[in-house]
């Protein structure tokens, strides 16, 4: 759909520009078959606000693990309420899902990295795959300030991962203070666990808030010394 040379010019002439530009350039080009990945994180909220202003009834997903906040389902219910969206929401596959827990326990995460990342595969990764199926082109709240993985995304890139579709990041160059300049400017919902020192929100057992000093992603799977703290949407080989 995009050859490498018209990515290459794409995203350089879109480095500089607002999100709300890059939103309206992968609308025009791709609706219906773009989607926002909604994982209700504050960048996703903001994304979605922007996306409402400019098509109507965008389709947003939500990857629903089993294991979220109430918190994060309240705000389900919030969007849902305030936005007019076409919204599906993805759950795991229930037989991989007990087959899983049968045989590596409700807990499995805490008992290595390797299980860990099992329990994302298939909590998230593989609904991801499904929500995907029949797109052109997704659309990503990332940002390169968020994690070392990230630090080198661009604002458009080729998903070799998932098929080849356009990925979109529109906020790949915001800072942390202007995703809540946005939220608090526009009164859009957002995870009431943001309030408790959470700054970076997933599953119950696998998210803590964080301290003042602490790295945004130091909430996330705490108990894990090293590696990338990523759970495999986003994967990207870091050099």
């Amino acid at each position: 759909m995009i050859s490498r040379e018209e990515l290459e010019k794409l995203n350089s002439y879109f480095e500089e520009k607002e999100p709300i530009e890059i939103l309206k350039w992968g609308i025009e080009k791709f609706h219906p078959k773009i989607t926002l990945a909604c994982s209700l994180q504050a960048e996703d909220l903001v994304i979605l606000d922007m996306l409402s202003k400019i098509v109507k009834r965008p389709k947003v997903f939500i990857i629903d693990t089993g294991r979220l906040h109430q918190e994060t389902y309240d705000l389900i219910e919030q969007i849902t309420s305030k936005y007019d969206v076409d919204l599906s929401i993805y759950f795991p596959d229930y037989k991989e899902v007990e087959e899983m827990v049968k045989k590596y326990g409700i807990n499995l995460f805490y008992k290595s990295i390797e299980l860990r990342k099992l329990c994302c595969e298939i909590r998230k990764v593989r609904p991801l795959k499904r929500a995907l199926e029949g797109m052109d082109a997704w659309i990503t709240g990332l940002r390169r300030e968020q994690n070392f993985t990230r630090s080198k995304i661009r604002k458009i890139e080729i998903d070799e991962i998932n098929g080849g579709i356009v990925k979109l990041n529109p906020l790949a160059d915001w800072v942390y203070e202007q995703v809540w300049d946005y939220i608090k400017k526009n009164n859009v919902p957002y995870n009431k666990l943001y309030d408790k020192g959470y700054k970076s929100i997933g599953c119950v057992p696998c998210t803590r808030p964080v301290k003042p000093w602490e790295h945004p992603r130091a909430g996330r799977w705490w108990w894990e010394q090293s590696g990338d703290k990523e759970c495999g949407l986003h994967y990207r080989e870091v050099k």
